[in-house]
């Protein structure tokens, strides 16, 4: 008699379908998980982002928008528990630094004047150069009549002694130098200088000129400008008053304003 064979039915796991069933659900889960992770604060989370922003050095300068809990190493703390960042002093030592600058410019350019205002007393040059603080620089203002003849803009020789110390002075100092010629009223016309332009202009030049032969100065420290009769310190309307308006300027700049 034959014995019967029994068939063991084999089981093949779930239906394929159910796998990407369960992927599908999970990566939703995972999703909604995202959506509520990002909605809400993980304070731990922000606490360790902040010490790693408190630990960079282009931060160190600044407070830390949340309060960290350790200190870094740009942070010292005293025996009483408070914390002292290392940078605030030289921050505030910059800050007093940055205010107190002008005032050593001006300081500096206010001492220049005395200076000069002591050379001349001393030389008995005031009627021939005087020198005032404007908003400028420190300006010197030379009357035309020891250092041109009428009507030229070649220097004289008895007006180099003049300018012998005022291009020492200049070349001890970085300062930026304008020289500005000036006229009187009264018309110029020759070959030469067919206006008074052109004559005060020249005069700057020539001035300009000598510094920079007989000093070496730098050409681009200087800067010329010739403004004829159209800018008078007074009315042309005497032999005194125009021999105050035919002049040259030169004007030490205030580096704030170069």
């Amino acid at each position: 008699m034959k014995r019967r064979q029994i068939r063991k039915s084999t089981n093949n796991g779930s239906p394929k379908w159910m796998v990407t069933y369960s992927d599908m659900i999970t990566l939703i889960l995972v999703f909604f998980i995202l959506l509520f992770s990002m909605s809400q604060v993980d304070q731990t989370k922000l606490d360790a982002v902040s010490e790693s922003f408190q630990n960079r050095m282009i931060f160190d300068f600044l407070p830390s928008i949340v309060p960290s809990e350790y200190p870094t190493d740009q942070t010292s703390v005293e025996e009483n528990g408070e914390k002292l960042n290392e940078h605030e002093d030289p921050i505030n030592l910059d800050l007093e630094q940055d205010i107190e600058e002008p005032e050593v410019e001006e300081d500096s350019l206010t001492a220049l004047v005395g200076n000069v205002e002591a050379y001349l007393n001393q030389h008995d040059l005031n009627g021939l150069i005087t020198a005032n603080r404007t908003e400028r620089g420190v300006e010197l203002v030379l009357q035309d009549s020891i250092f041109f003849n009428p009507g030229e803009a070649n220097i004289l020789e008895e007006g180099t002694p003049f300018l012998q110390r005022i291009g020492t002075l200049l070349s001890q100092i970085p300062n930026k130098v304008k020289v500005e010629g000036h006229t009187d009223s009264r018309p110029m016309n020759s070959f030469r200088y067919p206006s008074n332009w052109e004559l005060s202009g020249a005069r700057a030049s020539s001035v300009v000129r000598y510094f920079i032969q007989s000093y070496d100065i730098e050409e681009s420290r200087f800067s010329i400008a010739g403004y004829g009769e159209l800018r008078p310190v007074t009315a042309n309307d005497t032999p005194d008053n125009m021999a105050k308006n035919r002049r040259v300027e030169i004007i030490i700049l205030d580096e704030k304003t170069e």
